[in-house]
Order: structure tokens, then sequence, then C-alpha cells
């Protein structure tokens, strides 16, 4: 596991205070789904023609991803402040070959801090051939891409390789697409992977059609075919974590015309999921992105930790993001949830600890955390070891900041307890204490939530969030109706 605990400074940076008060109310709209955005991209990217997509999302994850497949000659066209993206699909996957080729060397493509972009295009332009490099942030360098590359060496004609220690980027591609329709790869340490396989089996272009296997001049097996169409199998292996992405993927991937299917296999021991899907590429379409319930969550946290009542609209029961989730959790707490077509009304209430697993809503735990330090009792949170592999430990370095806040954490191997801070918390622990984020949106965001109980609370690095939630600052300023003090740099 990757050390995350940043050196000491010797100056604190900017920050920010989140000024306490009354109950939250208000009803807000979240910005447009990173998860379905850079989804959408890659799928509109090689669509035969131009796609539009509504209501994206404007951040540094989903502006790393655009950057990148213009990198690949991808024409992209951005307005409406960035919440309406044209993408000029490439023709065919010989267009993209052909412009990575006439790079000098391996065509070299830059990823920041960004899991989706690397994951979806190492798995993507692996599919399609040519010669890339593929690198980002250091905390990049130390995120696990092993599975993955494990996977996609069962199928690559060439060779597709992680070059720092322990099978994280950069990543290396030289090939010429994919030899085999069979594959399988680990789905514990993140969904991603077995997203971005999904989202690369289209483009696995057969060399010769006909309706059997062919074989190349080396000996090698080719793709399946029949009619210009193959069928590329993927099995998971061992357990699946975050599911709810999994047939989120499926999802939009439907809507850009591909043929998914996820077939469950009960009862075996060497894998627990098949998904099956066709080859042919990708159709350009109209495609609107609903909010993001991952940026809801605080929303919601909002109301609950405070007593108050918020209602996020765009998102209902039946939204594509198993984030929505979330509420479940926060209805077992005290709660109340009230669900309508355009929207998911939270009415804060006394909270109660609970036992959950989160295996499925990973990218929430750190908000209920939080909302866990307001509750009457300990909350244990299950399933959600792959959390330590994100952009930062999320569970070792979530305990260390609560702990600041007067909380008793324990740590487990899959998750972790945390204990409810009671009025000691909220009248002089918290008094004074500055939060480290580790350059996590999701830590910023979180741990932002606890100043609306506890006061003096200072919350390091806010312009992290800029990763997914440019304006998450402002929006819960103007939802919460008091300005927040900000800080400038100072000698710690």
């Amino acid at each position: 596991m990757p050390d995350s605990k940043p050196e000491v400074a010797s100056h604190v940076p900017a920050s920010v205070e989140i000024i306490p008060g009354g109950p939250v109310e208000g009803v807000i709209r979240p910005p447009g789904s990173k998860s379905l955005t850079n989804r959408a991209l890659i799928c509109a990217a090689f669509a035969k023609g131009p796609s539009t997509l509504t209501g994206a999302l404007q951040s540094e994850d989903t502006k790393v991803m655009i950057e990148a497949l213009k990198s690949l000659g991808v024409g992209v066209d951005i307005s409406d402040g960035g919440k309406t993206i044209v993408v000029h699909g490439m023709s065919s996957a010989q267009e993209l070959v052909a412009h990575a080729d006439s790079a000098d060397g391996m065509l070299e493509m830059y990823v920041a801090n960004s899991g989706t972009t690397i994951r979806f295009l190492v798995a993507a332009l692996s599919a399609v051939g040519g010669s890339f490099r593929l690198s980002g942030v250091e905390r990049m360098h130390q995120r696990p891409i092993a599975d993955l590359i494990s996977a996609l060496e069962m199928v690559v004609d060439g060779s597709v390789k992680a070059i720092s220690q322990n099978g994280c980027p950069p990543v290396e591609i030289q090939c010429a697409g994919w030899k085999s329709s069979s594959l399988s790869v680990g789905g514990s340490v993140s969904s991603q992977y077995l997203s971005g396989l999904m989202m690369a089996a289209p483009l696995a272009v057969p060399r010769q059609t006909g309706d059997h296997a062919e074989t190349n001049a080396s000996g090698s097996a080719t793709i399946a075919t029949h009619e210009d169409v193959c069928r590329v199998n993927i099995a998971v292996s061992g357990e699946l974590v975050s599911r709810p992405y999994v047939d989120l993927t499926a999802r939009v991937m439907r809507s850009f015309g591909a043929s998914v299917e996820l077939v469950e296999e009960t009862g075996r021991q060497d894998h627990t999921l098949v998904v099956a899907v066709d080859g042919g590429g990708y159709a350009a379409t109209e495609y609107e992105i609903e909010p993001d319930a991952s940026a809801a969550s605080y929303f919601w946290a909002a109301a609950a930790i405070s007593g108050g009542s918020v209602a996020v609209q765009g998102l209902s029961r039946d939204a594509m993001q198993g984030d929505v989730g979330f509420c479940q959790v926060l209805e077992q707490m005290g709660c109340e949830v009230t669900y309508s077509q355009d929207q998911i009304h939270v009415q804060g209430s006394t909270l109660h600890g609970v036992d959950v697993d989160m295996n499925a809503i990973s990218d929430t735990v750190q908000t209920l955390a939080v909302v866990a330090l307001f509750a009457d009792s300990p909350t244990r949170v299950r399933g959600v070891a792959h959390n330590r592999y994100k952009e930062t430990d999320r569970i070792g370095d979530l305990a260390r900041e609560l702990r600041k806040l007067g909380s008793q954490v324990q740590e487990h191997e899959d998750g972790l307890t945390i204990h409810p801070i009671g009025k000691m918390g909220q009248a002089d622990v918290g008094a004074g204490v500055v939060l480290e984020t580790y350059h996590d949106h999701r830590m910023a965001m979180s741990l932002a939530l606890a100043g609306l109980k506890i006061p003096k609370i200072r919350i390091l690095d806010p312009a992290c969030t800029g990763k997914t939630y440019p304006q998450f600052f402002a929006d819960l300023e103007a939802l919460t109706g008091r300005s927040h003090h900000w800080h400038s740099c100072e000698p710690s």
C-alpha cells in the first residue's frame, strides 16, 4: 500500500473555514456526473460521426480526458460553460492508429491523477493498436493498474506494460490490437478495470472476416468473427467492487449502439460474472448526462448533520448512478428520505450509528464518516478495502483526520469504525483544528461538512475539489446562506 501522507510543508497552503449555523435547507442541482461524462467521452470519441453530450461536467478529470482525446486527433467542441460537448468521433480505428503512428516514437499522453482516464484509455488504445505512453502525477504512479495490464496481456498482439514498481503507471503500449476474444480480470481493486475492458471490446476490430477464428502470420489465433462482428467475453475473477459502476458502463455503451450482456455466474470458483460485448464500434448519438450522485451525497449529508432539509434535483431512485443508494444509508441512520421523479429529498433527524457494507457506494464512505461523527452510537463501514488505493488512502488518511476532531476511529482490513464525538467535539476539540485533504477532492468536500457543526475547522487545499466539482464551495455557501472564511498562505 503506498504511503500517501504528504511531507510536512514549511507553509500552510490556502484553506477554507466553514461557518457553523442552523439547519441547512434548500434545493440544489449538482453538476453532471464525472463517471457518466468520461464514459460518454470515450464512446463518443470512437463513434462514427459527431455526438453531442449535454449536462456534462467541466472539471479537472474531464478536462484531462478531453485533452488526451484531442492528442489522438479527436475533435472536441465545448460550449455552454462546459455543459455541452460535441465530440467528432473517429471514422475508424485505423484513423486513430494512423494518427498515433505519425508521432515521433510513442505518443505521449498526460493523465494527471485521473483514474478513469488512464484505465479507460489504456484498454481502448490497446484494442485499436498503436504506440502510446500514458503518465501522470506522482500519486498516479503509485495507484495500481496491474490487474488491467494482466488482463490485456492475454489478448494484445504486442505489449502493454506498467513500468513503475508494483504494477503502477506510467503505462506503455506497443501493439496491433487484440488477437483473442476471451480474457479475465480481477475485480477486487477497481471496477474501472472491467469498465475499461468493456468499452474497449467494441473497438477490437477483427483483422479478417468469416465465421471462425483465423490464424495470423505468427500462428496466433485472431478474434473469432461473423459478418464482421466479433464477440468478446470478459470474465471477472474474485470479488467485484463497486458493481453499480459496471451496470452504469453497460448502459452508457448501449446508448452509443453497443451490445452488452452481463451474465451472473453462480456456483463458480474461478469467476462470478461474465460480460459479453459485440464488436463493431459505436454509433454517434445525443446523450444527456444526469447530475453527479457522488457530489449530491454532500448535500444530503448536510441535511443529516444539521437537522435540515435538502432536495437534490435531477436524480431519482432509478438514477443510473448507484451512489443514490447513499440515501438509503441515511434513512437507516434516522433521516427521512422522499423520492420523486426528478429529485431526492432528505430531512435530517436524530442520527443513529449503523453497520453497513458500502462496497457498492464506496465513493461516499468519507461523506458517511463525517455524518457518523454526529450519531448517537458508533458506525461500522465494511467492504471497502479497495478505498486505500484511490486518490489517497481513504481509510488510513480519513481515520487520521477524524481523530483530530475527537473521534475514536478503528481501522479494519475492509473499512473502519467511527465513534461519535458528542458535545465535546462540537465545543472544544474542533476549535482551531486544521484538516489535511491529501489533494483528494472527496476528502476536502466531506471534511468540510464537519464545519457545519464544529467551529473554527480549516480545510487545507480546497482547490483540489476542482478534480470533480470546481464550484463545490460556492454551491455549499449558497445552500447554507453563510459565507465561508478563506485564508491565504501563512507561516505554519
